[in-house]
C-alpha cells in the first residue's frame, strides 16, 4: 500500500495551532506534516541508513517510503526550505506536492551533483583507506607469513570503507575480504559466544537425590513392580500422592537401565541376506512377474521373465492372463529346456514364486532356491532394474488391447533387449554377446581402433589401455558377500 496524496493544513491554520480551534472540534482530522517536520524526517532518515536503520526508522515514526522520495523532490527543488523559512516568519503555506517542469529539472540535478558529490567522496575515502592498507600491511603481505595480522588488519579496512558510505558489496572487492565472513565477524563482536568450560547452572525443578531414591524404591516396590509407570501415577494420584511426572518416572528408569519389553510379544526371527555371485553364464538366474495393463481398467495381464544375472540375457518371457504356480512351473520347464539349468535360481517372495508346484520343480532339478526378504524390493535388483528398463521405454503401450498384443510386443522388445541393446554394466557389449561368449572379438576390435589412434595421436591418450567402461566386469553379484575366501567362487 502506498500513498499518493497527503492531506495539508488549511493556509489560515498555523502550524502551532490545535485541533480544538478548528471551526468543528469534533470532526476527524487526518495527520498534516508541516515542512519543518518534513526536513527532520529526511535529516534523520538520512542518519539512519547510514547504519543500516532506514526501514526501522520509517515504522518507528509511522512514514513509508514514497514519502521520503517526494519529500526529496520537494527539498532538491527548494520548495520545503522556502515553506519552512515562511512558517517560521508567520505565515503559512500549502507545500504542492506537485512539482513543475522548471522545479522538477532543478530537483534532478540537485540529484545528480549530490550522487557526484557523495561518489566522489567515497573514492576518494576508498583511494586513501586503500593506500594506507598498503604501505601499512608492507613485508606483511610481500613474505605471507603474518595472516593473522592481515586479516585483522583488512577486516579494518573493510569497517572503514563502510563507515564512509560504500556498500559492503564493493567494499568486500576493495578490501580483497569475503563480504560473509565480515558479517560473521560483526555477529561475533555482537554476540560473543559463551565459554564452553562454564559450569551448568542446575534447574529450578530439579530432584534431589532424596527424591529420586523414593522415586525409584516406589516403582520397584512389590505394590508396583509389574505395573506401567502410567498406572503407577494415576494410582497415587488417586491416593492423594504426587512424586513427579510420567516422563520422569521413565527418565530414572532408563538412567537405572530398567526399561525393557516384558510383555508377551511374537519376535520374528531375523532374515538372512541373500548373497549370490555368478563369474559366467547359467549360474544364477533371476526371475519375476509384472502386470500388463490391460484394455480395460482393472484388466492386468502378467508377465513372466527369467533374466541371466551375470549375461543380463532374458532367457524366457511369457504372458498369461493370470499369475499361479502351475503356470510358473510350465514357464520355468520350458526355459529349462531351451536353455540350460542353472545353479541358483532367485525371486521375490510371492505367492507363485513360493508355491508348491515351483519348489517341487527346483527340488527335483537339484537347483538351489533363493528368496528376497520381506518388503526388500533391492534383493532382486536385475529383474526389478529390467521392469522399468521395460515400462520407461516411449514404445511402452499405455494399454494392450488384447494378450496376443501383450505377447507380440513382449517378444520383440526382449528380442531387441538381447540382441542390439549395449548395457552399460556388461562393458556395453549386448547381453547376447556375452551369454553366448562371443565378447572376445568385439574386444579385438575396439583394441583394434584404438591402436590405431594411438599410433595417430600419442599424445590425446594417457594409458594405452581399453576404458573401464569397456571391459566385462569379472562377476555379477546380489548383496556381494563382505567376506570371501581366495580361490573359491561363492554362490550362497
Amino acid at each position: 500500500m502506498s500513498i499518493t496524496t497527503l492531506k495539508q493544513p488549511a493556509p489560515d491554520v498555523s502550524e502551532n495551532r490545535s485541533m480544538d480551534s478548528s471551526p468543528r472540534p469534533d470532526q476527524p482530522r487526518r495527520r498534516a506534516i508541516s515542512p519543518a517536520q518534513k526536513l527532520a524526517y529526511l535529516e534523520g532518515y538520512d542518519q539512519a541508513i547510514q547504519t543500516s536503520e532506514g526501514g526501522s526508522y520509517l515504522r518507528a515514526n509511522g512514514i513509508y517510503s514514497s514519502h521520503i522520495a517526494e519529500w526529496r523532490k520537494l527539498r532538491n527543488a527548494g520548495i520545503l526550505d522556502e515553506h519552512a523559512t515562511t512558517a517560521q516568519g508567520g505565515t503559512a503555506r500549502t507545500t504542492k506536492s506537485k512539482l513543475t517542469k522548471e522545479q522538477a529539472e532543478i530537483a534532478r540535478l540537485k540529484k545528480e551533483l549530490a550522487a557526484r558529490d557523495a561518489k566522489l567522496a567515497t573514492t576518494q575515502t576508498a583511494l586513501d583507506i586503500m593506500g594506507k592498507g598498503t604501505r601499512a600491511l608492507g613485508a606483511d603481505l610481500e613474505e605471507r607469513g603474518f595472516r593473522i595480522d592481515s586479516r585483522a588488519f583488512m577486516k579494518n579496512v573493510f569497517d572503514q570503507l563502510v563507515e564512509s558510505g560504500i556498500s559492503t558489496r564493493r567494499a568486500s572487492s576493495l578490501a580483497g575480504v569475503s563480504r560473509a565472513t565480515m558479517a560473521r565477524h560483526k555477529r561475533a563482536e555482537r554476540f560473543p559466544p559463551k565459554p564452553v568450560d562454564a559450569p551448568r547452572p542446575a534447574p529450578a525443578n530439579k530432584l534431589t537425590e532424596a527424591e529420586e531414591a523414593l522415586i525409584l524404591e516406589t516403582l520397584n516396590s512389590d505394590r508396583f513392580v509389574d505395573q506401567a509407570p502410567e498406572q503407577i501415577y494415576a494410582v497415587l494420584l488417586s491416593e492423594g500422592t504426587y512424586l513427579c511426572s510420567v516422563a520422569s518416572m521413565y527418565r530414572l528408569l532408563r538412567r537405572e537401565k530398567q526399561v525393557a519389553e516384558r510383555r508377551r510379544q511374537a519376535r520374528h526371527p531375523a532374515r538372512k541376506v541373500p548373497e549370490l555371485v555368478a563369474y559366467q553364464p547359467g549360474e544364477v538366474f533371476s526371475w519375476d512377474i509384472t502386470k500388463l495393463a490391460g484394455p480395460h481398467r482393472g484388466t492386468y495381464f502378467g508377465a513372466y521373465v527369467m533374466i541371466d544375472i551375470y549375461s543380463r540375457y532374458i532367457v524366457g518371457c511369457q504372458v498369461h492372463l493370470r499369475e499361479s504356480g502351475a503356470l510358473a512351473e510350465a514357464f520355468m520347464k520350458q526355459v529349462f529346456a531351451q536353455d540350460q539349468v542353472p545353479q541358483v535360481v532367485h525371486a521375490d517372495r510371492g505367492t507363485s514364486m513360493t508355491s508348491k508346484p515351483v519348489a517341487s520343480l527346483l527340488s527335483d532339478l537339484d537347483v538351489l532356491r533363493s528368496h528376497s526378504r520381506p518388503k526388500v524390493s533391492n534383493d532382486n535388483p536385475y529383474s526389478e532394474s529390467w521392469f522399468k528398463t521395460l515400462k520407461y521405454m516411449p514404445v511402452f503401450p499405455e494399454r494392450f488391447g488384447s494378450l496376443e498384443h501383450a505377447r507380440d510386443f513382449m517378444g520383440r522388445f526382449v528380442h531387441a533387449y538381447n540382441t542390439e541393446h549395449r548395457h552399460s554394466g556388461l562393458g556395453f557389449h549386448t547381453p547376447a554377446d556375452v551369454h553366448f561368449g562371443m565378447t572376445g572379438h568385439v574386444d579385438d576390435q575396439r583394441l583394434a581402433a584404438l591402436e590405431k589412434a594411438w599410433a595417430e595421436h600419442p599424445e590425446r591418450f594417457g594409458k594405452n589401455r581399453l576404458p573401464k567402461k569397456m571391459l566385462l566386469p569379472e562377476a555379477a553379484w546380489i548383496n556381494e558377500p563382505i567376506k570371501q575366501e581366495e580361490g573359491e567362487k561363492m554362490l550362497v
